[in-house]
């Protein structure tokens, strides 16, 4: 049973991967601690920075609670969907001859298996604005959690 159990963590872990093999890795910025824990890891708020893949001169940073413990110390723990989002221009925004109306640009994982924190890219162009949502996906129960941050498309510096 559990070689069977452990052929199923990999597919499934093989899967997701594929999903959202499109998607950027983050940098860490910092970690902030929200609850000291006597036995294992803290819990905390961490920030992570990602470059639009596609879209030259916007940066995001998403923020999200991390569990700790012992389960969280092992990579056990499954975080809970608290996250916030903000983007902004960076330098001069290069948008790409043709924009996907919707994207994926980030993808974190946030427990073992089947459940992340997703940052699409939509293109309202009716008002030359890019659109981040971030959602946390878990297959079973939906996409309750979300936040949103948007970047016009503007001149920089006169370019």
């Amino acid at each position: 049973m559990r070689s069977r159990t452990n052929g199923f963590r990999f597919i499934a872990a093989g899967a997701v991967c594929a999903v959202v093999s499109g998607a950027v890795q983050a940098e860490q910025v910092g970690c902030v601690t929200t609850e000291w824990k006597l036995v294992g890891a803290n819990h905390r708020v961490c920030v992570e920075s990602f470059p639009d893949p596609k879209v030259p001169g916007v940066t995001c940073h998403v923020s999200q609670a991390r569990t700790g413990g012992v389960s969280g110390s092992l990579g056990l723990a499954e975080d809970p969907s608290q996250f916030a989002l903000a983007c902004r221009q960076t330098g001069p925004i290069s948008l790409p001859e043709k924009l996907p109306k919707e994207a994926t640009v980030f993808s974190g994982d946030t427990s073992v298996l089947f459940k992340e924190t997703r940052v699409v890219r939509m293109w309202d162009e009716a008002n030359r604005t890019l659109v981040y949502l971030a959602i946390s996906r878990k297959l079973i129960d939906g996409a309750p959690a979300n936040s949103i941050s948007t970047v016009p498309v503007m001149p920089w510096g006169g370019r």
